[in-house]
C-alpha cells in the first residue's frame, strides 16, 4: 500500500505568505523562500504554492518569486494562480515547477486543461476544486477565491476535470479552511468515489488524528495542510 503524501499548501499574496480562514482575513506569516528552507529540512513530500489574488487582480504569476522558490526547494513543487493560457503554464514549468494548479481558468478558459495535458502530460496538472455549502446544505463549486458560485456539484465537476486530462484533484472545503475543525469527510468521499485520479484533501486539518481519519475513511491519496 502506498503511503499518503503530506503536502503543505502555502498561500501567496504577491511576494508574501499569508494564512486565511474561510478564504478571508489575510494575515501575513512570512517569506516564501525562507519557508522553503524550513520544509527542505523537514523533508516534506511536496510543496504547493497558491497565489490567492492573482486571478482576482487580473495579473500574471510573480515569476521572480517563483524562480527563487524553485531554486531553493529540494522537493517537487506546484503552483497555482493567474494561469490563463498555455504560455503562462509553460513559463511556470520553465522556472522549475513540476505541476500547475488550475482553478478559475477551468471555467473561464474551456479546453485549457486538455491543452496543457496534451503538451505536458496529465501528471503536470492539478485541478483545484473549491467547495462551499449553501444555506440549504448543498455543496457548490466556487471560483475567484471562493467569491463566485458556479453552481456545479463537486463530484460531477471532478469527474469532468478528470475527463479533460487533470492528473490530480485538490479538493478544498472553504467552510473548513483555516478552522482546524477537521476535514469534511463526506465531501471528500463523494469525490473520491467518482474519480480514479488522486484526490488531495484540503481544508480543516487541526491534528494528526484528522490526517489519519481522512486517509482511512475517504480514499484520499494525499493531504494538503495550510494553517496546521
Amino acid at each position: 500500500m502506498l503511503k499518503a503524501r503530506i503536502i503543505p499548501c502555502l498561500l501567496l499574496n504577491g511576494q508574501s505568505l499569508v494564512k486565511t480562514v474561510n478564504f478571508k482575513n489575510l494575515n501575513y506569516i512570512g517569506d516564501p523562500v525562507n519557508t522553503c528552507r524550513i520544509f527542505n529540512e523537514l523533508e516534506v513530500d511536496e510543496l504547493t504554492f497558491l497565489d490567492i489574488r492573482a486571478t482576482m487582480e487580473n495579473r500574471e504569476p510573480n515569476f521572480k518569486i517563483l524562480q527563487e522558490i524553485s531554486d531553493e526547494c529540494f522537493m517537487p513543487v506546484s503552483y497555482g494562480g493567474g494561469i490563463k493560457d498555455i504560455k503562462t503554464a509553460e513559463r511556470v514549468f520553465m522556472t522549475g515547477f513540476e505541476k500547475v494548479v488550475i482553478n478559475t481558468s477551468s471555467f473561464t478558459k474551456p479546453g485549457l486543461i486538455r491543452e496543457i495535458a496534451y503538451n505536458f502530460g496529465s501528471q503536470s496538472i492539478i485541478a483545484s476544486v473549491d467547495v462551499k455549502k449553501t444555506i440549504f446544505g448543498k455543496y457548490q463549486v466556487c471560483g475567484y477565491s471562493g467569491t463566485k458560485n458556479y453552481g456545479k456539484n463537486p463530484s460531477d465537476w471532478a469527474e469532468e476535470l478528470e475527463s479533460e486530462g487533470a492528473g490530480e484533484i485538490l479538493l478544498t472545503s472553504i467552510d473548513r479552511e483555516g478552522t482546524w475543525k477537521g476535514f469534511d469527510e463526506i465531501l471528500i468521499k463523494s469525490v473520491t468515489e467518482r474519480t480514479k485520479i488522486p484526490v488531495i484533501a484540503h481544508g480543516g486539518a487541526g491534528k494528526a488524528e484528522d490526517i489519519n481519519s481522512v486517509i482511512k475513511n475517504t480514499g484520499a491519496s494525499a493531504v494538503g495542510l495550510g494553517s496546521m
